[in-house]
């Protein structure tokens, strides 16, 4: 038996950001579950009570626009319907309406790399309050020079005395 071997980094660059939310195309899926994109969308179809807007959701004609420019896909041969883009909780619904190994090794692989991706956007987070607190504590610390700063600025716009002869 062949054992599917997914990686993360390969995965990863699979998982877009569409309208705030982390997500999977179709055709990137039915690739990975070994069907074509058509069968997979027959599938959702049939089971689209289990995919509301928060799982789910077709691309708009500017979003795939905007995709087709940054993965490069051509127009001959390319894409010719919008796709259905799936969040992490879609992609978990899909192992319950897929079912083979195959779809069962694929949807564990990708579920834990939404989870890396997740840990680091958090670690990023964790990142920008650190940068936000040293911004703080500097400004603090230069609040005498930035007011100094200011007041020489201030008196460089002031009228000048004129020196020298008046008549």
């Amino acid at each position: 038996m062949n054992k599917l071997i997914l990686k993360e980094t390969q995965l990863a660059t699979q998982i877009h950001f569409i309208r705030g939310e982390q997500v999977m195309l179709d055709f990137d899926l039915a690739a990975l579950y070994g069907v074509e994109t058509k069968v997979l969308k027959q599938t959702v179809k049939r089971n689209i009570e289990r995919f509301p807007e928060d799982f789910m959701f077709e691309l708009t004609i500017q979003e795939l626009t905007n995709l087709r420019s940054q993965i490069v896909t051509s127009s001959w041969g390319g894409i010719r319907y919008q796709p259905f883009a799936f969040t992490e909780q879609g992609v978990a619904m899909l192992s319950g309406i897929l079912k083979s190994e195959r779809a069962i090794e694929v949807n564990i692989a990708i579920m834990r790399t939404f989870v890396q991706l997740r840990k680091l956007m958090s670690s990023n987070d964790e990142l920008a309050k650190k940068i936000n607190d040293m911004e703080k504590k500097y400004d603090e610390q230069f609040h005498v020079i930035f007011e100094a700063i200011k007041q020489l600025i201030v008196e460089e716009n002031k009228p000048r005395k004129v020196i020298g002869f008046r008549k």
